[in-house]
């Protein structure tokens, strides 16, 4: 059932499993022709996500609106936007794969072009249950950042987060509820490494970072519920 008070909304989409999987909820929930997504160039290391999310939108046949902020990766020590360690931890105990306040710039920028295109919605896959130790996932993260980002531009603006407080296996669930599991194994990619040579049941990706290794955990627990629920 779509959202009759919704007319249109944004998704942040990189290419990966979380944003894949919010992009099919965005389209279930007001119809692909009101959903539109932005994808952020902020200098990985590995461009893959990127070219990944292109070949989705064109799939589903939604604009997509590419946005290059590759300086960011010019200012911030991260594993994907440097030669770091994505397995190891920075001088703040945070995983180096963390990008000091790429969500805030995503979400502020995506903020920007909702109100250009009288989206009421700003939809992202960030997550605070499997957040990887991201403090930018959370929920009083993003509880903030809408009230400051509608502050400051006198608009309403909602941010809508549906993967909040969902587990790996919980988001492989809502994605087999979506009709979705297909594109995500095949098309979406998470790996930090950027390895889309090898082919796991889970999709592309070295399985061996820690992105990796929590999709295949997800992914694992998934399927042999789904074997537990199919007995019963």
């Amino acid at each position: 059932m779509k959202t009759t008070e919704v007319k249109k909304a944004v998704v942040i989409f990189s290419g990966g499993q979380d944003s894949t999987t919010i992009l099919f909820w965005a389209i279930k929930m007001v119809g692909v022709e009101n959903v539109e997504t932005i994808t952020f160039e902020y200098g990985q290391k590995h461009s893959i996500e990127v070219q990944q999310s292109k070949i989705i939108c064109d799939s589903l046949k939604v604009k997509q609106t590419i946005i290059d902020i590759s300086f960011l990766g010019t200012i911030v020590e991260s594993a994907l936007t440097s030669n770091g360690d994505v397995n190891k931890t920075n001088k703040k105990g945070l995983p180096d794969s963390f990008v000091p306040n790429r969500n805030q710039l995503f979400i502020t920028l995506a903020h920007s072009y909702a109100q250009k295109i009288d989206a009421q919605w700003l939809v992202t896959g960030v997550c605070q249950t499997d957040y990887s130790g991201y403090p930018d996932c959370r929920q009083d993260f993003i509880t903030e950042i809408e009230k400051t980002s509608n502050l400051g531009s006198d608009s309403n603006i909602s941010i809508q987060t549906p993967l909040m407080y969902l587990n790996k296996k919980e988001t492989w669930h809502l994605a087999a509820r979506l009709g979705c599991l297909e594109q995500i194994v095949l098309l979406s990619h998470t790996c930090y490494n950027g390895n889309r040579e090898k082919f796991n049941a889970w999709g592309y990706g070295c399985s061996e970072c820690p992105a990796c290794k929590l999709r295949e955990n997800g992914y694992n627990e998934f399927v042999g519920n789904s074997k537990i629920e199919n007995a019963n």
